[in-house]
């Protein structure tokens, strides 16, 4: 299994990157703060003013390094890959059951969801004692779960899931500390833009996760953006967002209440911009990168493989076992649910 490398996440602005034989070098001002050699590095992450030379993204491409390009706020603008690999015949065949049986996978993914979502409220419910609100929502979700068993077409399988994440959600302000409350409130998801500190962060979590998936799906040859559950509209990598939802509510979520319950951030920590939209100032992004980064070293016993792996490495072994199901090695796909 391959070792779990460093993520790159540059936030400074004004930021300039290029090769020197065989490192990356980051500037800042014609002044050199950072050497590192390409192969101790997976991915790097540009925020916002973030220059890099057309030979290091060569370099990149050359050696496998994701390449990603995000707004100062995090959102998503594109990404450099290099040679593609895999085999065209995996494709093919995640081609075949994305049109002709993607049920059974989307089932699997919804159900991993929807289980780990419960997971986060049941955390609650040990740390904290008893909350009438929370266990209701518990069983709704077991009642989701249940019913997901005889779902046979997508639009159910959506249906339960939007169902779901509405009982979460609806809750999800209960394992917000009451000691932060004042700075952080939660009344329902919102996005596009998002229209507090609370959304903020998870939108902002997700678009960085939801973009290693993506370098992982196409590091063992799949398409990200043929999903099983999604969608596929043009510029959107539906199977990364597939996968994602395996994550969101036992690494993303987990983590942004960690980060506010734990008095990390604060409300001066997050602008509010003309149009109504919430963002993180560049101090409390950093703030948030290094949580998500120190996450990622963590290790945790792999619930399929019985192995230990590290949390970072998680959306490359889903999408190896992902790619094993495709090619008829494993007769389901198993998604990622921790004991």
């Amino acid at each position: 299994m391959k070792k779990l490398q460093n993520s790159l996440y540059i936030t400074k602005q004004g930021a300039y990157l290029h090769k020197e034989r065989e490192t990356l070098v980051i500037e800042v001002e014609k002044e050199k703060v950072m050497q590192v050699p390409i192969h101790a590095i997976q991915a790097i992450y540009c925020f916002g003013n973030v220059m890099v030379s057309p030979f290091l993204m060569g370099f990149c491409g050359e050696n496998g390094v994701h390449l990603a390009f995000c707004t100062e706020y995090g959102r998503f603008l594109g990404r450099l890959q290099g040679k593609q690999s895999g085999n065209i015949l995996l494709r093919q065949a995640q081609y075949k059951v994305a049109e002709m049986q993607p049920e059974p996978i989307a089932r699997n993914i919804i159900a991993a969801k929807i289980s780990n979502s419960r997971a986060v409220l049941y955390r609650r419910l040990r740390n904290h004692g008893d909350n009438e609100a929370v266990e209701q929502a518990i069983k709704q979700l077991h009642s989701s779960l249940r019913r997901l068993e005889r779902m046979e077409s997508l639009d159910q399988i959506r249906g339960i899931e939007g169902e779901a994440a509405a009982t979460y959600f609806g809750v999800f302000n209960q394992l917000i500390q009451p000691s932060v409350q004042a700075d952080f409130q939660f009344n329902g998801r919102n996005r596009r833009p998002p229209r507090d500190p609370i959304n903020a962060l998870l939108s902002f979590l997700y678009s960085v996760v939801g973009n290693d998936i993506s370098a992982a799906l196409q590091g063992v040859g799949l398409d990200p953006q043929m999903g099983f559950l999604h969608q596929t509209r043009p510029g959107r990598d539906s199977l990364a967002q597939d996968v994602l939802e395996e994550f969101r509510a036992w690494w993303v979520d987990r983590l942004v209440l960690s980060l506010i319950n734990r008095k990390q951030l604060k409300a001066k920590d997050f602008i509010i911009e003309a149009s109504g939209a919430i963002t993180l100032k560049d101090d409390a992004r950093k703030v948030v990168l290094v949580a998500l980064q120190n996450r990622k070293q963590e290790t945790i016993k792999h619930p399929f493989l019985n192995e230990d792996v590290p949390i970072g490495l998680l959306p490359h072994v889903q999408a190896l076992l992902l790619a094993r199901h495709l090619r008829g090695d494993l007769a389901e796909y198993p998604p990622f649910v921790p004991r």
